[in-house]
């Protein structure tokens, strides 16, 4: 029988560590490479087998949160510290890594197709939460045996769009960007827009080219009224069904408008009722 770490397949004691290095590994398989950037997978679904999943099932939340940090912590090595083995852009510069979400996702499932034997790990993941076909991540196991397929392996989407529509929707921002159509659901009364950074964070992240500013403009929602707003923050513009809104100025938002975020790309705006 084959051995990994000294011990049979099989018979491994899954743990925290062997778990997020299975991460790290599938992040790095499903990279999806650009002209300026790298995408990394950032949407995770893990199968364990059932005695397993039933063993850490006290303890996932904190491996998910564990493993959230490290992945950033990898992210950003990579960024500072670019190796002669970096994808290069032109001009040779090193491309940004990122992922086309605000925040990483794992989820945990108990295996229930008997595909996963005890000890393993079968991994599942996607670029965004809105994963088109060909655009994906990669399917990875720890023990080196193929992953499951199959139609049943749907369990993670659904648990994302359940937390969302869980969540009262204020309203829905549909665009494409480079990392292609997309829908932004509203659920709070604050979203800023553009291409965010490190020292910029942004609830709607836009993945294009640098006419988007990294925050480029912000919606605001009157809670009293329902009311939206919008204010431009950027260099290059914001515009409201084809005309140009002043920078700094907050404007009121019809409830059906096409934002214009310079002339890069267009957000699709409506309220839900």
């Amino acid at each position: 029988m084959a051995a990994r770490n000294g011990e049979p397949l099989g018979e491994i004691r899954l743990n925290g560590p062997i778990i997020i290095g299975e991460l790290i590994r599938n992040m790095e398989l499903g990279q999806f490479e650009m002209n300026y950037s790298v995408l990394l997978p950032c949407i995770f679904s893990l199968y364990l087998h059932p005695d397993d999943y039933a063993r850490l099932a006290g303890v996932l939340d904190l491996i998910a949160d564990d493993a959230k940090r490290t992945l950033c912590a990898r992210v950003a090595e990579w960024n500072a510290k670019p190796s002669l083995l970096s994808r290069k852009r032109r001009g040779g510069q090193p491309k940004e890594y990122k992922i086309a979400s605000t925040d990483w996702v794992i989820e945990f499932f108990p295996d229930t197709e008997g595909s996963v034997p005890p000890g393993d790990v079968e991994i599942h993941s996607d670029l965004n939460e809105a994963a088109q076909p060909g655009f994906r991540g990669t399917k990875t196991t720890l023990l080196g045996r193929d992953p499951s397929v199959t139609t049943q392996r749907t369990a993670a989407p659904a648990g994302i769009e359940a937390r969302r529509t869980s969540e009262r929707v204020y309203a829905e921002i549909r665009y494409e960007d480079d990392t292609g159509p997309q829908v932004f659901l509203v659920s709070q009364n604050l979203v800023r827009i553009g291409r965010g950074g490190h020292d910029q964070p942004v609830e709607l992240g836009l993945y294009t080219n640098d006419e988007v500013s990294r925050e480029h403009l912000a919606l605001r929602r009157d809670a009293a009224t329902g009311q939206f707003f919008v204010t431009d923050k950027s260099t290059n513009g914001t515009s409201i069904d084809g005309k140009r809104i002043r920078k700094g100025a907050e404007e009121a938002l019809p409830e059906h408008a096409e934002i214009g975020v310079g002339e890069a790309l267009t957000l699709l705006f409506e309220v839900r009722k």
